[in-house]
């Protein structure tokens, strides 16, 4: 039996107390409905698909730019084809779409849809899997006419995606941004659309990551070696390491302020991410980064000497040969010297012979006479 909730007397009304089991189930109720919106907007947030760009897309967004828009302060407008593959946005193809705006006021733009849907019924004709998933801007920021583009392309498909393209990038990062349109709630009960960013990729099949190996070879640089181009690679790759750690920093110091709100997710994978870190004050780790980083120096050194010797003994070889060269010319110019000496001698014993002969010649002939 359940005791009877405990009565108080207020004018005009009797209450009842509430007791320990109502409070517990009013604290069910409410760990029950938190779950409730959590599941909500898990299911929201899936609806949103990461996007995974193909190299092929930013290969056409490049030329589509460097054709059309190239030192101008003009931006283009391209259509994007891809599928749904691992419960992923996959952006497989593009196309350029004829686009042109005010440069004054922005609300003022045209773009030709009966151009976009010609040419996607081409490509249809080609692969039966593509179909349109959104649209893409070399802007390189969101720009106001973005919205109105964006209800365009709604006739399309009913989630459009918005990659806006950097071409010329200036850090080290993924040169795009996705975003979808979602709607917000105004104080004028009016629902407005604004753009969400999603997680976006860079990802490839087989057969395109052996065409992008293949593009790159005669991009590289010949003339670097095989060493500086990973010691350039591994250099760019740290730089931007190093930015990502600021930007975490940043953020973390203004949701400790208070100016910023606490996002579970990102903390949860800031957790997990410190959580995978090695324990530095290990003994065993430290021994084995000591003698991992022993072994590479005493090999760089190593390399360093005997690169140093190399050097010296050719230096030393380069100087011997130079000394005998310059011997052997010596010599050759005595022996030149003394053949032309020789060749003077017998020049001057054959002229002697020559004198000698005319004397006598001509002593002969006074004795005849």
């Amino acid at each position: 039996l359940k005791p009877a909730p405990a009565l108080t007397f207020e004018p005009g009304k009797l209450r009842p107390l509430p007791m320990a089991d109502d409070k517990k189930e009013e604290q069910k109720d409410e760990k029950e409905e938190a779950k409730e919106a959590d599941k909500k907007e898990a299911e929201k947030k899936k609806d949103k698909r990461d996007v995974v760009v193909h190299p092929i897309v930013l290969l056409s967004v490049v030329d589509h730019y460097s054709r059309v828009a190239k030192g101008t302060t003009k931006r283009v407008i391209g259509t994007l084809l891809g599928e749904v593959t691992d419960f992923s946005l996959h952006i497989t193809n593009c196309f350029a779409v004829p686009f042109e705006e005010d440069p004054r006021d922005p609300q003022v733009w045209f773009l030709d849809h009966n151009f976009h849907e010609n040419m996607f019924a081409m490509f249809k004709k080609v692969n039966q899997k593509e179909r349109v998933v959104g649209w893409y801007s070399t802007g390189p920021k969101i720009k106001s006419s973005d919205l109105s583009i964006h209800e365009l392309y709604r006739r399309y498909c009913p989630e459009p995606v918005l990659v806006v393209m950097d071409v010329q990038p200036k850090d080290l990062e993924l040169p795009m941004e996705a975003y979808y349109s979602i709607q917000e709630e105004t104080a004028d009960q009016v629902f407005k659309r604004t753009f969400m960013h999603v997680r976006s990729t860079v990802g490839a099949f087989e057969a395109e990551e052996v065409g992008v190996e293949h593009l790159l070879r005669d991009i590289k640089n010949a003339s670097a070696s095989t060493l500086a181009v990973r010691v350039g690679d591994k250099i760019s790759a740290l730089k931007g390491l190093s930015l990502r750690l600021k930007e975490i920093s940043e953020y973390l110091k203004q949701v400790a302020a208070g100016k910023l709100p606490m996002n579970k997710e990102i903390l949860y994978q800031l957790q997990e991410t410190f959580n995978l870190l090695p324990d530095q004050d290990n003994d065993d780790l430290v021994r084995s980064f000591a003698m991992e980083t022993n072994d590479m120096m005493l090999a760089l050194y190593l390399g360093s000497m005997l690169r140093s010797t190399v050097a010296l003994h050719n230096l030393i070889n380069n100087k011997v040969r130079n000394k005998k060269l310059k011997d052997g010319k010596s010599e050759e110019a005595k022996k030149a010297k003394a053949e032309e000496k020789k060749e003077e001698e017998k020049k001057k014993d054959e002229k002697d012979d020559d004198k000698a002969k005319d004397k006598d010649a001509k002593g002969k002939a006074k004795d005849k006479k």
